[in-house]
């Protein structure tokens, strides 16, 4: 199997042209290429596929092999690598998702993508659609009990469950601790990734992610979507922020008028291979 390792701010997937390439076990080759050790080394899989609806089709597992919706620093590569890679000449384009139709903007340079801006689309607030298990028309700083400890939770689906936390100190939070306990509680009915973020100023906030399925990752474009719609929500924020995540910083917009979320960030190829899957046949 050939592949194309890439990165959107640290967010790592093994990415591969399903226009050319055929994978019959994805769920397991997911779990076979992103082992840190024994494979290549990822937070997961990225099949870009022909679509019936879309220029494109992005097909997403995590690194335990569960398929999710959408990733926002995925989709990112995604629209980079069909351009850098020649599927594509055109710099506007839309990608199929589970999470719906994503439009994608891209800004070149020297016939390369560098940056990439992504309609990732409505929020979704309603609980039952998130979902989470909580009464009212949206979950705006409810509590949510942890093990004895009540935290206070926004809620917001981007096409993928996220819980936002909002903390003074997200440096020393012993995530790996917490993070799994959130991402299986019992108000979860599909698990959902955590978002623990910290207000600097209205116009900037840090923030860490578990990813349901890979654990901590260096960034999450989803759950830097939802973090900003949550802070709107709560007051904390204007409607266009800077995201700092331990792999670089993301710009996301809440368009309150048009109800849609923009996210602007970069996509690199890391590295292009291939790997022999003969072992799950």
């Amino acid at each position: 199997m050939k592949f194309t390792k890439m990165q959107g701010i640290g967010n790592d997937y093994v990415y591969v042209n399903c226009f050319r390439e055929k994978i019959d076990y994805p769920s397991e080759t997911a779990k076979m290429v992103s082992d840190r050790h024994f494979g290549i080394g990822s937070d997961g899989l990225i099949l870009i596929k022909p679509s019936d609806v879309a220029d494109f089709k992005m097909e997403m597992y995590n690194s335990d092999g569960t398929q999710s919706e959408m990733c926002g620093n995925g989709i990112r590569c995604v629209g980079k690598y069909v351009y850098d890679y020649g599927l594509t000449r055109d710099t506007n384009i839309t990608i199929e998702t589970l999470a719906g139709i994503k439009f994608l903007e891209l800004t070149t340079k020297d016939d390369k993508a560098v940056l990439i801006k992504v309609d990732m689309g409505n929020p979704e607030l309603l609980p039952a659609k998130i979902p989470v298990v909580a009464e009212g028309d949206q979950v705006v700083s409810q509590p949510i009990d942890v093990d004895g400890t009540i935290y206070q939770m926004t809620c917001v689906s981007m096409g993928n469950p996220h819980a936002v936390i909002y903390m003074e100190d997200v440096k020393g939070l012993e995530i790996e601790k917490l993070g799994p306990k959130f991402e299986k509680h019992s108000r979860f009915p599909n698990r959902t990734n955590t978002e623990f973020a910290r207000i600097i100023d209205k116009k900037t906030i840090e923030m860490r992610v578990w990813e349901r399925g890979a654990g901590e990752t260096l960034a999450c474009g989803t759950g830097a979507c939802a973090t900003t719609v949550a802070s709107i929500l709560n007051g904390y924020t204007e409607n266009e922020v800077t995201i700092h995540l331990l792999g670089g910083d993301l710009i996301i917009k809440w368009d309150q008028e048009k109800n849609k979320v923009f996210m602007t960030g970069p996509a690199e190829v890391v590295f292009d291979g291939e790997i022999n899957l003969s072992s799950l046949a």
